[in-house]
């Protein structure tokens, strides 16, 4: 075996072994959340391209720094299918395929839903507070920036590909998309590439939840199997002969 193979072999095979059996006994059966996720977004992208169907589509689902906070988190659970429209949605539908395909099979649905929308939640409240703080700080946005749409997918299939990434140990992927996610924002420093990066920063939250609560679990069952069993105990301080009279 070569070493690229070796190499990509510790990298995907947790993944691929999680991901082959589902995926080759029920097929497209196994991904049904997915492919409600894609058809949706093709739906809303057709939409928005549409003289009569822009406004409803922004009045739905679009969601800006500037809105007031309550009718964000209203739209938030749309603003998940709605793509830049200026961007070919092949790309992002492929990407969603992919990230919520996998997602969908290794994690369960409704996790997956889950860290979607808490990527998709972070860089939407992140924009509200890069704008308080302003172009001045760190962390902060221009003005403008209230009046720009959140990314829409493209923060949620980030989210799910970084946990993936740790959850079957392709570290090197996943730490590729983080890369990839900073090199977006020295070269752009636009909101899209920031709320990137507060997704990222949710997720791996989510990841030590994740990690905290499955050692306490793994602490817990170590504690339950050690130690000698009652019965071999119980043995153990009695003769011989009371041994043969137990059994």
């Amino acid at each position: 075996m070569s070493t690229v193979a070796r190499w990509a072999r510790a990298e995907w095979g947790r993944l691929y072994v999680a991901v082959r059996e589902p995926l080759f006994r029920r097929r497209w059966r196994a991904v049904p959340m997915t492919l409600v996720v894609v058809c949706l977004t093709a739906l809303v992208q057709f939409t928005q391209n549409q003289s009569w169907g822009y406004r409803i589509v922004q009045d739905a689902g679009a969601v800006r720094a500037g809105d007031p906070l309550w009718l964000a988190l209203l739209r938030t659970p749309l603003s998940l299918f709605v793509p830049a429209p200026d961007l070919p949605v092949w790309g992002a539908l492929a990407q969603i395929l992919a990230a919520f395909g996998l997602a969908e099979i290794c994690l369960g649905r409704w996790r997956t839903l889950v860290i979607a929308y808490a990527a998709t939640l972070a860089g939407t409240l992140y924009a509200r507070v890069g704008i308080a703080v302003g172009p001045a700080g760190l962390l902060g946005l221009p003005g403008t920036d209230a009046h720009v749409v959140d990314t829409g997918p493209s923060a949620a299939v980030v989210g799910l590909a970084v946990f993936l990434g740790w959850r079957y140990r392709a570290y090197v992927t996943a730490g590729a998309v983080v890369v990839a996610m900073v090199v977006e924002v020295i070269l752009k420093d636009n909101l899209a590439g920031k709320e990137h990066l507060a997704a990222i920063v949710a997720v791996l939250a989510l990841c030590g939840v994740s990690a905290t609560r499955h050692g306490r679990t793994a602490g817990v069952r170590v504690g339950w199997g050690s130690g000698l069993p009652p019965i071999r105990s119980w043995t153990r301080r009695r003769g011989p002969a009371q041994r043969r009279s137990w059994r």
